[in-house]
């Protein structure tokens, strides 16, 4: 055999051994170069979900300082009314004033001189007492006289309640006129101020005593 066909002999069978490696090196190249591809638009769908989820944040944080801000205009919308409906009874009051004519005498009901207890309606008999005395006043005059009775509170608790309990002061001196005396309800009104008007100092135990209270007013 001559040395021209020895050496292609040997060439062909290098082909035939080297052949199937690069075949086997270019499938594997094939196959890293999608599972790149893959990685990268995993990699890009990521990014686009944490920019998703950092603007839902800014738009939570948005929407909860509005929420708040919402909150604090209600709060102030609340205290307006409260006392918008304070300087209406007042006004009811002085209205009602003016129209039954003047005062012509009134009495305070206040723990000075009686017993108001925290959170307490009830008339102590000192109350009572101080109330027999203007009821036979009233009776006496026989002119069909009016009573107007204010609540009054301290600034202890809620002014809500506050503004409940101030009433239910009056409403104790209103129901024990008509029923020890006979005092027609129709000549008597009740109003409650709770804490809104002070007389003392709110910051003291004796100031606080003397807020808790009930005016008694008589008028012609």
């Amino acid at each position: 055999m001559g040395a021209s066909m020895k050496s292609g002999l040997f060439l062909a069978a290098l082909g035939l051994l080297l052949g199937p490696a690069c075949a086997t090196k270019k499938y594997v190249s094939k196959e890293v170069g999608a599972v790149n591809q893959k990685v990268e638009t995993l990699s890009q769908a990521v990014e686009r979900n944490q920019e998703r989820i950092k603007k839902a944040e800014e738009n939570i944080d948005r929407h909860d300082g509005e929420i708040k801000a919402v909150d604090s205009k209600a709060a102030g919308a609340t205290d307006l009314a409260g006392q918008a409906k304070t300087d209406a009874a007042a006004a009811f009051n002085e209205a009602q004033r003016a129209m039954r004519g003047k005062l012509l005498y009134e009495i305070t009901l206040s723990n000075d001189q009686v017993t108001f207890p925290v959170n307490a309606h009830e008339l102590s008999p000192e109350a009572q007492g101080m109330i027999d005395d203007l009821a036979e006043k009233i009776k006496a005059d026989n002119r069909g006289l009016y009573v107007e009775i204010e609540g009054h509170t301290d600034n202890t608790g809620d002014e809500g309640y506050n503004e409940k309990l101030g009433l239910q002061r009056a409403e104790a001196v209103r129901n024990y006129l008509y029923q020890t005396h006979g005092l027609p309800l129709h000549r008597i009104s009740v109003f409650s101020f709770g804490e809104s008007q002070p007389v003392a100092d709110n910051s003291g135990r004796e100031g606080r005593a003397q807020n808790r209270r009930v005016v008694i007013k008589v008028l012609e």
